[in-house]
């Protein structure tokens, strides 16, 4: 191979024996100073099968497609701990600097993850005692927290899966973009609370007090809301597929761009509510109240 080599010309390759097709520039462009480039630069000669045309490179080939890709786009694959040791290998013997940089990053981002202290019923009950409590970001899923008075706390961005929140008291309380799949807030007070862009996919709220509550933008997929108050509720382009809100209050409640594919309103009271442009045409209104609703320009 000859240093006027074009560029683009296509290199087949042998890894231990899975065989890839790339080009020099690919091989040599985003780590120029790694092995790989130093190979296809012209300047050494190459164990090339003289029959096909293969580059031979004795190395287990199991990876070498991630190494490829990393050339070509730079992005880290996303793969399992164990994988990443195994290409870490390969990037190494193979001096990709870059690559070798990017794995120990993903790698120390999930060590400090999984190192973060976990929390108790107790821990959160000393917490509370003092102002403005904030739990932002912080991974509290699964735990038993009802009946406590977590009001006016912050939970903006923190993991609250399954999380029991049964008759606690979490008037004002902040959940922004939290993810609080399959929570439980039965009969809980949440008058005033923020949920925008939360995710409350398959979380169960019958009985709960959202008055005034915004959960505009907020996945409610799956969600219950039986017997809920929602009067005043704010749930602009809110995702309610799914969602159960059978006899549900939602007097002037606005709903304005909200999706209510298969959504059970059954006996909900929806006097004086926001519904202008909203598609109805798939939800369930059956004994529904609707009297001063604003339905201009819905779809039923």
């Amino acid at each position: 191979m000859t240093k006027d080599s074009d560029s683009s010309s296509l290199i087949r390759l042998n890894i231990g024996g899975k065989k890839f097709c790339t080009t020099i520039d690919t091989l040599t462009h985003r780590e120029p100073d790694s092995m790989l480039a130093a190979m296809f630069s012209g300047r050494h000669s190459l164990c090339q099968d003289a029959e096909k045309g293969y580059v031979f490179l004795d190395r287990d080939g199991k990876h070498f497609r991630h190494i490829l890709n990393w050339l070509r786009d730079g992005v880290v694959p996303t793969l399992k701990d164990s994988i990443y040791s195994e290409l870490l290998r390969e990037a190494e013997y193979y001096q990709l600097l870059g690559l070798m940089d990017g794995i120990n990053a993903v790698l120390n981002k999930k060590r400090e993850y999984e190192e973060l202290t976990e929390l108790t019923r107790t821990d959160i009950i000393k917490c509370i005692q003092s102002d403005k409590v904030r739990f932002r970001g912080v991974n509290l899923s699964g735990l038993d927290l009802s009946k406590l008075d977590l009001s006016f706390v912050d939970f903006s961005y923190a993991c609250l899966k399954n999380v029991f929140f049964s008759r606690a008291n979490l008037q004002c309380a902040k959940f922004k973009d939290a993810d609080a799949e399959g929570a439980i807030f039965h009969n809980a007070t949440l008058r005033e609370c923020e949920f925008t862009g939360a995710n409350l996919r398959g979380a169960l709220l019958p009985g709960a007090d959202l008055k005034s509550a915004n959960l505009q933008d907020a996945c409610l997929i799956d969600s219950s809301f039986c017997q809920a108050d929602l009067r005043s509720a704010h749930l602009q382009n809110a995702d309610l597929t799914n969602a159960n809100l059978e006899g549900a209050i939602l007097e002037g409640a606005n709903l304005k761009g909200a999706k209510l594919s298969n959504t059970n309103l059954k006996d909900a009271n929806l006097q004086r509510a926001y519904l202008r442009q909203v598609n109805l045409r798939d939800t369930h209104l059956e004994g529904a109240k609707l009297d001063g609703a604003n339905l201009l320009g819905a779809t039923r």
